[in-house]
């Protein structure tokens, strides 16, 4: 016996109509709360999983170039709460010569430092011909351009004392330096950075920019639209052929 099944087509015209019918005070409730629902989601990734970041400067070359859009990946390292100084290290620490991504020791405010630990907690670092030795034997670093040499005396921010070698870093603490070892200000001026400062590590190059270098400075948000916009316009300036490139 066959049945049959009368649908009103008029069903979801009245449903649409008491969506429109509801009152506007309500009809803004439930646009905040889904708002809200959105806001809570990038603020769990953006704190707990990875965020963007850009690279500003040359320190890091030839491994990361100025114009790098980098992803960071912050599990198993850091959670914190974006947009503050607020964050909580996790379990995870960082392999020798692993590119990290840390809050500065010496000026926590400002924007964060991208470059590649060499020292682990206990290791006595030393450098000799141009060249870096981790507990008496030479590191090989196929990635660094130009020669490994000490800071000069007197470079130390203010407060901090000159690094001296051979350097022994202390518990809980990293020695970083750039890749470009002639333009890098490191772990040879300031010292060791602490594994709190640590927030996480780089995943992936999701875009490159072949700008003015200006763009990629704190706050320059004009120079930054304009590189973006002419990016667009002008489709040579993206370096295709460090998109997606993984650490």
């Amino acid at each position: 016996m066959a049945v049959n099944v009368i649908i009103d087509p008029n069903k979801n015209e009245d449903n649409n109509e008491k969506q429109t019918l509801l009152p506007v005070g309500q009809r803004i409730q439930r646009e905040i709360v889904a708002w809200f629902w959105v806001a809570l989601v990038f603020v769990l990734i953006n704190g707990t999983i990875g965020q963007a970041r850009v690279i500003p400067s040359g320190s890091m070359e030839n491994t990361m170039l100025v114009g790098d859009h980098l992803i960071m990946s912050r599990i198993g390292y850091d959670v914190g709460v974006p947009f503050t100084n607020w964050h909580v290290p996790l379990w995870r620490n960082p392999h020798r010569q692993q590119v990290i991504i840390f809050k500065p020791p010496f000026a926590p405010n400002t924007t964060d430092l991208i470059k590649r630990a060499i020292g682990l907690p206990g290791d006595t670092i030393d450098m000799r011909g141009g060249e870096v030795y981790v507990n008496g034997a030479k590191l090989h670093e196929s990635y660094a351009v130009g020669p490994s040499e000490p800071a000069p005396p007197g470079s130390a921010p203010p407060g901090h004392a000159d690094i001296k070698f051979p350097y022994r870093v202390p518990d809980n603490c990293y020695f970083a330096m750039g890749d470009n070892r002639t333009n890098s200000y490191d772990s040879r001026f300031w010292g060791c950075v602490p594994r709190n400062d640590i927030i996480g590590t780089p995943v992936m190059i999701y875009m490159s920019l072949d700008v003015a270098p200006d763009a990629w400075e704190p706050g320059q948000i004009r120079e930054r639209f304009l590189a973006y916009a002419n990016a667009a316009l002008h489709p040579g300036l993206v370096r295709w052929e460090r998109l997606f490139h993984t650490f």
